[in-house]
């Protein structure tokens, strides 16, 4: 799994690109790259995680995230694309540093083109979760420093749906609001298997809106 983890890192930037170099064939096509801020949230379990450093019951999942991607529009219904979502710092869970990283690739349905400015989306299909963990400490000689050390990836399958707008400000510039939900069978780090998130995000059409 670590090894699917490894490969979609590198692959999400290689298809945005691709995708920027297929667009503009035809009128009907378009690329639309984004990028935003927003927040993914999950229970705690209410258990103290095994290796505890304090003792304390796992969180709940949280915090600010950023989240960046593209879909390829084939027509003025369907396309695919792919998005990547990852929490900006580090949470506290039970005395080690976490960060969570959610990334999907799906299939994209643009439901109607009548509007100009307002292009709304429904996207689904399948991907990762990672948990990133780390040991932080702090060495002090002259000064102080803290070293932060990972020391376990956790990696999870995830399916993934979303619905999305694009709305156009100026031009090929659109703002995106979308909801996501990430569902993680086993996810047990935290209390339920469902994740939802919430993102507004900038963005640019390349070809046809």
């Amino acid at each position: 799994m670590a090894k699917v983890a490894k490969f979609t890192y590198r692959t999400l930037p290689l298809l945005i690109v691709l995708l920027l170099g297929t667009a503009g064939h035809a009128s009907a096509q378009s690329l639309n790259v984004f990028f935003g801020v927003g927040s993914a949230h999950d229970s705690s379990t209410g258990q103290v995680p095994a290796g505890s450093l304090n003792g304390e019951v796992a969180p709940t999942l949280g915090g600010a995230f950023g989240i960046f991607g593209g879909n390829f529009m084939m027509n003025s219904h369907l396309g695919f694309g792919a998005e990547y979502a990852f929490r900006f710092t580090q949470g506290d869970y039970s005395g080690f540093g976490y960060r969570p990283t959610f990334y999907d690739f799906n299939a994209v349905y643009q439901p109607t083109d009548a509007w100009d400015r307002i292009k709304p989306t429904v996207e689904a299909g399948i991907g990762g979760a990672t948990l990133h963990e780390y040991y932080n400490q702090q060495f002090c000689t002259i000064g102080c420093q803290n070293v932060s050390t990972l020391i376990n990836n956790s990696n999870h399958f995830q399916l993934h749906v979303g619905v999305a707008a694009r709305i156009y400000v100026k031009g090929h510039i659109f703002v995106r609001p979308a909801f996501d939900l990430h569902i993680v069978p086993n996810f047990n780090e935290f209390g339920s298997d469902f994740v939802p998130q919430y993102t507004v995000a900038v963005g640019y059409s390349f070809g046809g809106r």
